[in-house]
């Protein structure tokens, strides 16, 4: 019988990439790997890798390199870098760390178990992109028991300018109907209650599919399975039926929240992005999705600073702001990416240009974000309590149906008592820019608290900022 390795997996960027961790943890838990919190205890170190832009390429070289250290002072005997920064760089970084032992490419992670454990394996695996996990793919959740991301399609078919992920995760690969409802339900069984949905292009699900399955029609089969919430993510707008629109509005499973990226409000900018609809397509859009949808949540992701942008387009993206009036936001510094459209445009904007674009927009949201929390004091809202507050033991903290996990706002409970996993109502009584005080009034009747998770999940996989910017917070 092999000797248990000890195993710890480090992996930063976005809840996609934390999937494919959890695909690995799960094959190599079928091998004997046991893992521990802390690299250097570790035989085995993992680090999956973003390469989306500029300074998470610079996380994941410093990542590697603080765990190639324990190479010298820890247990760790091999060191395997996966993910992006494997595929866009592989060759390059197999001359330059020769103190990593195997660096594999972004559809090459459930394939770890079988190369970890041959007598030859090759130093790297970097094959084309073609490959997604389904639902009998071992996987270990990584998150608190009661929430877990489910992704429901790999790669992307849009060319975005500014957008390195195509050539880094391939073309859209959709997962079945069928397989997504398996592994839902699988998740459903293991505890969890709230569904995360992510994939590259959410909205995009199917189309490549024999019979070309809608996301709205996968929706109405996901509210079969026994959870509380589903939250769609990366719903981007070129493609946003009327079904879709009334699925979000009526089952009461998915959550009136929509993560939705515009990128920006100028048509020029949209049209250099190339991102298939101009701004009064996004307007109306908007406008369609709040009419229909009472009380929806929405949140954006922002660029500024992409080559060519002049004040005039910022002042534009400005004024949409401040008139959408977004209720979750975040914005990206545009980070020029060789082997993408952008990269070859001309009239960069200065970097100092950029930073000051972003502090501008930043603030304007802050002050959005502080008006919108205002007018929840007094209301009672549904919350997922998550545990122990970090800052006080006094506090506990969760999030109502409007805060995703991990980017959003908190809810921070300074009355009453509920369990990590427990819905419960409370009553807001504070409000600060980003999370909210609350007390509780009203909790599960005792037969649910039966069956409810009544500690704290085990310490998570460790997982760095995620690519994808949370809510601004200016100095």
């Amino acid at each position: 019988m092999e000797e248990t390795k000890s195993l710890y997996m480090m992996t930063l960027g976005c809840p996609k990439n934390r999937v494919d961790s959890e695909v690995m943890l799960g094959t190599l838990r079928t091998r004997g790997y046991s893992l521990v919190q802390e690299p250097s205890e570790a035989q085995v170190i993992v680090v999956n890798t973003c390469a989306f832009i500029g300074p998470a390429k610079q996380e994941s070289v410093d990542s590697i390199l603080e765990m190639a250290e324990l190479k010298k002072s820890g247990s760790c005997k091999t060191l395997v870098v996966t993910g992006c920064l494997s595929q866009r760089y592989g060759q390059e970084l197999s001359q330059e760390m020769p103190e990593v032992d195997h660096f594999l490419g972004t559809s090459a992670y459930a394939q770890i178990g079988d190369l970890l454990a041959a007598e030859a394996t090759p130093r790297q695996v970097i094959p084309d992109p073609d490959y997604i996990h389904n639902a009998e793919t071992p996987r270990i959740n990584s998150m608190p028991k009661y929430t877990a991301y489910l992704k429901i399609s790999e790669g992307c078919d849009n060319a975005c300018a500014f957008c390195i992920i195509p050539k880094l995760r391939g073309g859209q690969r959709s997962r079945p109907v069928a397989d997504i409802v398996a592994e839902a339900q699988k998740l459903a069984d293991s505890g969890v209650q709230e569904l995360n949905l992510v994939a590259q292009d959410l909205t995009a699900y199917g189309h490549d599919l024999p019979g070309k399955p809608k996301l709205h029609e996968l929706l109405k089969e996901l509210v079969k399975v026994d959870v509380k919430w589903i939250r769609l993510h990366y719903a981007y707008p070129r493609v946003f039926p009327d079904e879709l629109i009334d699925v979000i509005a009526t089952e009461p499973k998915i959550a009136k929240y929509l993560d939705m990226p515009v990128q920006h409000a100028s048509d020029k900018l949209l049209l250099s992005m190339k991102r298939g609809r101009n701004s009064e397509f996004l307007k109306k859009l908007l406008g369609k999705l709040r009419e229909r949808v009472p009380n929806l949540v929405m949140r954006t992701s922002l660029i500024v600073g992409l080559p060519g942008e002049t004040e005039e387009d910022f002042e534009l993206l400005k004024e949409f702001v401040k008139e959408q009036r977004f209720q979750r936001l975040g914005v990206f510094q545009y980070s020029d990416e060789e082997n993408t459209a952008a990269f070859d445009l001309p009239n960069k904007v200065p970097a100092k240009t950029i930073e000051r674009r972003w502090r501008e927009v930043m603030a304007i949201q802050k002050r959005i974000n502080r008006e919108q929390n205002k007018k929840l004091v007094g209301q009672k809202l549904t919350v997922l309590v998550e545990g122990p507050s970090e800052e006080s033991e006094h506090l506990l903290v969760g999030r109502h149906e409007g805060q995703a996990p991990e980017i959003d706002g908190q809810v921070y409970i300074n009355d009453g008592l509920a369990y990590p996993g427990e819905f419960v109502t409370v009553e807001v009584t504070e409000a600060h820019d980003y999370d909210l005080i609350a007390r509780v009034v009203e909790r599960p009747d005792p037969k649910q608290r039966e069956h409810t998770p009544r500690e704290a999940h085990p310490a998570p996989i460790p997982l760095k900022a995620m690519v994808r910017p949370p809510e601004p917070r200016p100095e």
